[in-house]
């Protein structure tokens, strides 16, 4: 894994598609993105000014060996080309260990979210209606509770900069056709228990995760984009799990906790851009949470 921190990927041999809070996207040809991680990281939807070395690559090995646990249930998006044999070579150093190479997919504009325990919004919800995103669940839950069943709760995909919209399953039938609806819950609820098992054998709970589809040519569905890392998940190590509170994270947790408390010009920040400059202490612990997560996964 590299240690030289990349905030943004520079290539010019290829045709930039988006920048988003992590990846840059670049076209290869008309069929194939490549999908590099940069070392930024996001918290309330604000990317920070610093990066957090080592990051990017953390994050595209563990979606690899993700991928690679999940491969029998859905298909996913990765080619298996190496993203070295599509850039100038003296960007090799940008991509390298970092980078995906994928289909290029038509997107489905939901994120398909599967919860296993009560926590962050929804916990929240329930505390007020005894139900989340309209699955109405029993009484007497606390905050990190199990629930009996894991639970799929969509989200409306926002724009870069702004939150995703919490959305019942009735609204992504309107949206995308009953029967792909149906089709996303069930694969993402096949998935979250698949990868919850291997997890909770490596001593991490995955309390929640978010899935993200498109369409193939064919219209066959596809797993794209990321997949259960500590940026689209939330990871708790089982050994200091407890019912009732907030279980420490493996994931962005400690660095929201830090701007929770983080001030600007002598003001509370108001989780709007620009984030706080982050101390070098809080850039270290965070990425060392991160390489934590992965190295109890692939032991």
């Amino acid at each position: 894994m590299t240690t030289t921190a990349l905030h943004t990927s520079q290539l010019t041999s290829l045709p930039l598609l988006a920048r988003g809070k992590v990846r840059d996207n670049y076209a290869v040809g008309a069929d194939r993105i490549l999908m590099v991680a940069s070392d930024r990281i996001s918290a309330f939807d604000v990317i920070m000014g610093q990066p957090i070395p080592g990051k990017g690559a953390l994050l595209t090995q563990m979606a690899l060996w993700w991928f690679e646990q999940l491969k029998d249930i859905v298909p996913n998006h990765l080619t298996g080309d190496a993203p070295e044999t599509v850039v100038a070579p003296g960007e090799a150093a940008q991509v390298a260990g970092r980078s995906m190479l994928v289909k290029r997919l038509k997107p489905i504009p939901v994120e398909a979210v599967v919860r296993g325990y009560l926590a962050g919004s929804g916990w929240k919800e329930y505390q007020e209606s005894q139900s989340v995103c309209g699955v109405a669940l029993p009484a007497g839950l606390k905050n990190a509770s199990k629930l009996p069943a894991p639970i799929y709760t969509p989200a409306a995909k926002a724009a870069v900069g702004e939150h995703d919209e919490n959305i019942t399953f009735e609204r992504t039938a309107e949206m995308i056709g009953a029967d792909l609806a149906a089709k996303i819950r069930d694969v993402s609820i096949q998935l979250y228990q698949r990868a919850a098992g291997i997890a909770l054998q490596k001593g991490i709970i995955i309390a929640d995760t978010k899935f993200e589809f498109g369409l193939d040519d064919a219209g066959q569905l596809v797993l794209m984009d990321e997949v259960l890392t500590p940026d689209s998940s939330r990871y708790w190590p089982a050994d200091s799990y407890q019912e009732g509170s907030n279980p420490p994270s493996f994931d962005k947790q400690f660095l929201r906790d830090w701007l929770e408390q983080a001030q600007v010009d002598g003001q509370p920040w108001g989780k709007t851009a620009p984030a706080p400059k982050l101390p070098d202490d809080v850039i270290a612990q965070t990425a060392a949470k991160y390489r934590e997560a992965m190295e109890r996964l692939v032991a």
